[in-house]
């Protein structure tokens, strides 16, 4: 599961914890990205270190729950058709999925080289509720006819949470209890994360 984790919340981690549990899997790999290529993140050092301690704290007590570096490390923006060709160069006995949102099922043809991305893993679509099971079963038929696509649909608790709001409330100094770990919460707070970078 890749994303900016901005910080990592609550939803995340129940979409990683139900693809986990549906499709048995043995490892859930959370992916901080560095230098994502349709948004906007904090370009110091120090935001892409709190996002990755982030994932670090939010997944460490969970055994199957894991940090990958990969693409927090790359210099160039991330793209996921090359994530997935150089994980299955460093991994080539694993079988991946690749977790993703309604929205992103319903855009991935406009994602770079999106065509090399279906061949190279199974994706877990999580269902919205802005998306319907019909909506969607439809575009997963659709793509898998014109694309050969392995798309799955994943069903998971809707947890109406984004960063953008816990970001919001943490520079008003509001609680963000329940949204996100309590041991993110602490980070977040004991180190002023959003109130400084607001300011």
């Amino acid at each position: 599961m890749g994303g900016t984790f901005d910080p990592i919340h609550i939803g995340h981690l129940l979409l990683g914890e139900f693809a986990y549990e549906n499709f048995q899997l043995d490892e859930i790999w959370f992916l901080p990205n560095g230098n994502p290529p349709h948004k906007e993140t904090d370009g110091s050092g120090e935001g892409l270190e709190d996002r990755i301690e982030m994932v670090r704290l939010a997944t460490d007590d969970i055994p199957y729950f894991k940090l990958c570096l990969y693409e927090a490390t790359a210099k160039e923006h991330s793209y996921t058709y090359s994530t997935m060709k150089a994980l299955h160069s460093l991994y080539p006995m694993h079988e991946f999925f690749f977790i993703l949102g309604a929205d992103s099922l319903f855009s991935i043809e406009q994602w770079k080289n999106f065509r090399e991305i279906f061949p190279s893993c199974t994706i877990l679509a999580a269902m919205r509720d802005d998306k319907d099971a019909q909506s969607m079963c439809a575009q997963i038929r659709y793509l898998h006819e014109q694309y050969d696509a392995d798309i799955e649909l994943l069903q998971a608790p809707l947890v109406e949470i984004s960063s953008t709001t816990i970001r919001s409330r943490a520079a008003q100094g509001l609680s963000i209890r329940y949204m996100v770990p309590e041991v993110v919460a602490d980070y977040i707070h004991g180190n002023s994360l959003y109130r400084k970078r607001s300011r």
